[in-house]
């Protein structure tokens, strides 16, 4: 999400789709996470620490048409986001419209890290809808992949200064130290996978997605905010 709201909310904003994908990797104790360090001359998320992401475009619904991509995991991935927009065109285009989230995601870390994943990697996680007030609005969809030994991403893109590794904790302590900041989804998403504590309760954890839409003003501060609206799409 942006963090300049717009000043009248009454302007309609187009929401678009977008894929985010935290990268995870066993370490001694828990986890590491993929992050990279927006440059502050974006015009989105400028400075910013953020995962691996991007808008879904033509592309990847052509992909999804080509039918490179596995029918049966679609499927199962249209479940998880079953209170989502994915959704919104009934039943039948729902595999579909999740099959555009999965390329979108496999795309962006291919194209910000130089690192293909498997689709399967890829693991259904949050959904985020960026307020009404804001000049930016997207339908974010938020994937979890745990890698491999062999599989290492590296720092190829130009939206970010920086791409590391770190332990959860020692991000979070950096933001309490205002030495970084993060909007909230960016927090959340990183939170709620900190409470599971493993890779594998990750792996093996059966998460319901109920899609986040906040309310009240964005923010960057070292404490992550919870006062959000959690409500399904469709009752």
């Amino acid at each position: 999400m942006t963090t300049k709201p717009i000043l009248d909310p009454a302007v309609e904003v187009p929401i678009r789709r977008a894929a985010s994908v935290l990268l995870l990797r066993a370490a001694d104790t828990g986890f590491e996470v993929f992050i990279q360090h927006r440059v502050s001359t974006m015009d989105f998320a400028a400075g910013m620490v953020v995962y691996p992401g991007g808008r879904v475009d033509a592309q990847d619904a052509q992909l999804v048409r080509s039918g490179a991509l596995d029918a049966r995991l679609l499927a199962e991935q249209a479940q998880r986001w079953k209170h989502s927009t994915v959704w919104d065109e009934g039943e039948q285009q729902a595999s579909f419209h999740a099959g555009e989230m999965l390329a979108a995601a496999r795309r962006e870390v291919f194209e910000e890290t130089g690192l293909l994943l498997d689709p399967e990697q890829l693991l259904p996680w949050a959904n985020w809808v960026t307020p009404v007030g804001y000049p930016k609005r997207f339908d974010t969809y938020f994937f979890i992949a745990v890698l491999r030994e062999d599989q290492e991403p590296r720092h190829q893109t130009s939206e970010a200064a920086i791409s590391n590794w770190i332990h959860p904790e020692a991000l979070f302590a950096a933001l309490e130290r205002k030495e970084i900041k993060m909007m909230r989804p960016t927090q959340r998403t990183l939170l709620d996978a900190m409470e599971l504590g493993s890779i594998a309760a990750l792996r093996s954890f059966d998460r319901e997605i109920i899609p986040v839409h906040p309310t009240g003003k964005d923010t960057n501060t070292s404490t992550p905010v919870l006062d959000v609206e959690l409500r399904p799409r469709h009752d």
